[in-house]
């Protein structure tokens, strides 16, 4: 099968979502290891940064919007626990 335009336009198209996508996944991996990270005191401020920058991704589509939920209130339960 040989490669097309449309075929070549989705490759490339595909390959900038995916690295837009890794950087949004990373960023939600490292907001949530800094609250997790965070002293008692800091951990309710770095937790609203933390949700603002989940629910942006969930707007985004790269994460579903229960996906972005269950992970604030997962890191809401770690922050209530400490």
């Amino acid at each position: 099968m040989s490669a097309k335009g449309s075929e070549l336009k989705r490759v490339r198209q595909s390959i900038k979502n995916r690295d837009r996508n890794k950087h949004y996944k990373t960023l939600l991996s490292t907001v949530s290891k800094k609250v997790k990270n965070a002293t008692k005191e800091n951990a309710e401020e770095m937790y609203s940064s933390a949700a603002k920058v989940i629910d942006k991704i969930a707007s985004k589509g790269i994460i579903h919007k229960n996906k972005a939920s269950n992970r604030k209130s997962r890191l809401k339960k770690f922050i209530n626990q400490l």
